[in-house]
């Protein structure tokens, strides 16, 4: 297996995730982002370059996206490319794999081969398994302490899920460096249930999926040009505080002369957060890099703040 070209030499428990990853979620997922119809791997891979020249280091992907696919794509970019990157993927945890000694190590080496990489930098536990979320902790520790994993993280991990995985690692000498939740200015669950809190006192980086909510944040939608039903919002409540926040974020975008989804991304930066918004070609890529470079001022995020209140 090929030595992966841009893993630095881990630090136990510490990790440059940078300001701002891409999601490869649409990355050969046919199912929902309609890859091989809509766009292909020229696009992505033109995504993928635009990031990395726009200084964004972090590229995160799952064993579940596009079936494997995603973590083909990434791989095979990673290893063409001489840009100094961070790999992410994801164990999920179905219920079974809880009664196989060994799943997630399986599931770590069959991710490592479609990436063609002999070790991720960041391994995640994809979501919370009820009660049972520390089964994990011996392999994690046993990927990190074999060099198969740079670094650990989770995934939709609550307060409670967090601190007790935390524990089970703590007993095997490895940190969680991230938790990966859904955080947007229309979905601010991580600042009401602690979550964000926690991370900031635990040292853990918080980074921040579906940060533009699947484009709606992006400027182009409206009530009257709503998003594609694919990929449409379900809750009436969130449509109803997009509409109303959106005049709020063009406003500032022109202030700063940025489009609306750097103001979201922006936000999401002032607060501490990791955002990694999706890219399906090099200009959605280079647009989501705008994010970088600059900052709301303090009156401005507590503007975006008011608007976007629950």
């Amino acid at each position: 297996m090929p030595v992966h070209p841009s893993t630095e030499t881990p630090t136990p428990g510490q990790i440059d995730l940078g300001e701002l990853g891409v999601g490869t979620w649409a990355w050969g997922d046919r199912a929902i982002w309609r890859y091989g119809r809509d766009y292909g791997e020229a696009d992505v891979h033109a995504a993928f370059e635009a990031a990395a020249a726009a200084g964004v280091r972090l590229f995160d992907t799952a064993e579940i996206y596009g079936g494997g696919e995603s973590e083909r794509l990434v791989g095979r970019f990673v290893r063409q490319s001489r840009r100094p990157v961070l790999v992410a993927s994801k164990f999920f945890p179905y219920p079974w794999r809880v009664l196989l000694r060994g799943s997630l190590l399986a599931a770590l080496r069959a991710s490592l081969d479609r990436l063609g990489l002999a070790r991720v930098d960041l391994y995640q536990i994809h979501w919370p398994l009820l009660l049972l979320n520390t089964v994990w902790a011996d392999e994690l520790a046993e990927a990190v302490h074999a060099g198969l994993v740079s670094h650990v993280g989770v995934s939709n991990f609550g307060v409670r899920d967090l601190r007790r995985m935390q524990r089970a690692l703590d007993r095997r000498g490895v940190r969680i460096v991230s938790n990966q939740v859904h955080y947007s200015l229309l979905h601010r669950a991580p600042e009401h249930d602690g979550v964000l809190e926690t991370c900031r006192a635990m040292g853990v980086r918080l980074i921040a999926y579906s940060p533009l909510e699947m484009g709606l944040l992006g400027g182009r939608y409206s009530p009257q040009h709503q998003p594609p039903w694919r990929r449409r919002i379900p809750s009436l409540r969130v449509l109803r505080r997009a509409w109303h926040v959106l005049p709020v974020v063009r406003e500032l975008g022109a202030r700063h002369g940025r489009t609306p989804a750097q103001v979201a991304l922006n936000w999401l930066i002032c607060h501490g957060a990791v955002p990694i918004p999706g890219a399906k070609s090099a200009e959605q890529a280079r647009q989501n890099a705008g994010a970088l470079g600059w900052r709301l001022d303090p009156d401005e995020v507590a503007q975006l703040d008011r608007a976007a209140a629950d």
